[in-house]
């Protein structure tokens, strides 16, 4: 959020899974990934499936707090074999929660168990206690990109509810966040957002939009997810509002005390503390990250911390040493124009040359998945709209973020969600390429002025394979095993969830106008050899 407008937007209606959107995405459609019109992948089996990571970490004494992504006909009981002393599982919503008794630093063997009257599943989990989170990366809601300088305890709450009963959360989706704008704003005429901006203690307080941050957290704990915050380092936000600077330990206090689980941390006004010049730019770019990463991994719960500071000093060689779980690696998708492309290609394409510094406890962030209905960054008086984006590019973009390892945090209107968003945003076979546990960011095989090819290794000795077609045009994009390391290959199209076949030599296929086809590669009948970085 580097630049922002300062006006306020009026709350669009709240429409939850309107058909409207599809309509309106479809004067747009063009062939799909593979050459066909609308949703292409088909609804998740009535049987149980457990989706999510595989692993998971918590610092020793912190509570725990997971709800298990399954898919599947309700109800479903749920059983965890191997749990840790101190936590309980909840049978009915899946919940686990509660603090490891046992504080030494080692990794517990779980299996996870689903059931309903179709059928069983089970799948290993490994919690990690340790120093490391955000083990894979965080996948949530963020409110920004919609509702901009108006959030609120009754978006919020609304948005967990959503984030379950639209299936994100059986997709591993689980945190709920605030942006900007939940503080008092000085100077407002709006008597919503004046009052003491601390209270006598000096902690921070929330605007009146926000009665009972507490209240708020436990709400959204209570339904298995999590909660995240904004703020600055400097004296004020991106939007103005009261920030960190000066009350940092205050401030995470007041966090730890409201129950928090996430903080992004966002340059802004700290340009005006420390402007260039003022310090050398390694110093003056990683001092308020290395102060608040300290004092976040000193409190009694963990909190991911996310820098936002659009990739300034190559945040990538050195996010992670000052506590960093993910940091921004470019300027606002939101205000990123397109040109031959739409603006979250040429993003994706910076993002993609740091796959080198990504990995368990540390990932690139690319920003916001903004598809459905989504705001305008450039006039944030303006409702929101339905996307610009063609299917294709929808298509794409999901393929890109998860190759990427990217967070995954949705940032469009969640309360007014369609079935194709739904499509894109939840398909379990895609969001495991992302949420693999060996945590590798795909790497660059060819970039051409029309074909974008990614390759990441998955921990099985699989391989995750995206051909991007940016051209104007439908076009065969062919790759072959030699380019990619490998042997011969069992191929499935994770959009379709279709078996292709077994390809020796090389893969290829038909790809619409700026479409991808994205495909997990398996060891063939002749073996082959694991994907070489």
């Amino acid at each position: 959020m580097a630049t922002r407008p300062r006006s306020l937007l009026l709350l669009p209606a709240l429409v939850f899974l309107g058909l409207a959107g599809v309509a309106a995405q479809a004067t747009r459609s063009e062939g799909q990934a593979g050459g066909e019109p609308g949703i292409l992948t088909p609804p998740p089996p009535p049987t149980p499936r457990i989706n999510g990571p595989s692993v998971y970490g918590v610092r020793p004494g912190r509570p725990f707090l997971y709800r298990i992504p399954a898919t599947g006909d309700r109800p479903m009981r749920f059983r965890a074999e191997g749990l840790p002393a101190g936590l309980a599982l909840d049978e009915a919503t899946g919940i686990v929660r509660g603090t490891i008794t046992d504080l030494t630093p080692r990794s517990h063997e779980l299996t996870l168990i689903a059931s309903n009257a179709r059928g069983r599943a089970s799948r290993p989990f490994r919690i990690v206690v340790g120093d490391a989170l955000a083990l894979t990366p965080p996948m949530g809601w963020n409110d920004w990109y919609t509702f901009y300088e108006q959030p609120s305890d009754e978006l919020m709450r609304k948005a967990a509810d959503i984030m379950i009963s639209s299936g994100m959360a059986d997709h591993g989706y689980q945190y709920v966040n605030i942006d900007d704008a939940w503080m008092g704003k000085p100077g407002s005429n709006d008597p919503a957002l004046t009052g003491p901006a601390r209270d006598e203690r000096g902690m921070i307080n929330a605007n009146r939009r926000f009665p009972d941050m507490k209240g708020m957290t436990d709400y959204i704990h209570s339904l298995g997810l999590k909660a995240g915050l904004y703020t600055s380092p400097g004296p004020l936000t991106c939007a103005d509002f009261h920030a960190s600077h000066e009350h940092e330990a205050q401030d995470v206090a007041r966090f730890v005390e409201w129950g928090f689980d996430f903080l992004k941390y966002d340059w802004c006004s700290y340009e005006k503390v420390a402007p260039k010049g003022s310090a050398p730019d390694p110093e003056r770019l990683q001092k308020p990250y290395r102060l608040m990463g300290a004092l976040l991994k000193e409190q009694p719960r963990d909190i991911v911390f996310n820098l936002c500071q659009y990739g300034m000093g190559d945040v990538w060689t050195w996010g992670a040493s000052v506590g960093g779980h993910s940091w921004r690696t470019t300027g606002d998708l939101g205000l990123e124009k397109g040109q031959r492309l739409p603006g979250f290609y040429s993003i994706g394409f910076r993002n993609a040359e740091h796959s080198a510094f990504a990995g368990p406890g540390h990932w690139n962030d690319p920003d916001y998945i903004l598809i459905g209905y989504v705001g305008n960054a450039h006039d944030i008086n303006e409702a929101p709209k339905p996307t610009t984006l063609t299917p294709n590019e929808q298509y794409s973009y999901m393929s890109m973020w998860a190759l990427m390892a990217a967070p995954l945090f949705y940032s469009g209107d969640i309360t007014r969600l369609d079935p194709f968003t739904l499509n894109v945003l939840n398909n379990a076979e895609v969001i495991a390429v992302d949420q693999d546990s060996l945590g590798i960011q795909a790497r660059i095989v060819r970039k051409t002025d029309d074909e974008f090819v990614l390759a990441k290794p998955l921990e099985d000795g699989s391989l995750a394979v995206g051909l991007f077609n940016l051209s104007e045009e439908t076009r065969t994009i062919a790759v072959r095993m030699a380019e990619l390391g490998v042997g011969p290959r069992r191929v499935r199209d994770l959009w379709r969830w279709k078996d292709v076949g077994v390809f020796a030599d090389e893969y290829s296929a038909s790809v619409g106008r700026h479409g991808v086809m994205l495909v997990r590669m398996e060891a063939g009948p002749r073996g082959g050899q694991r994907f070489r970085m």
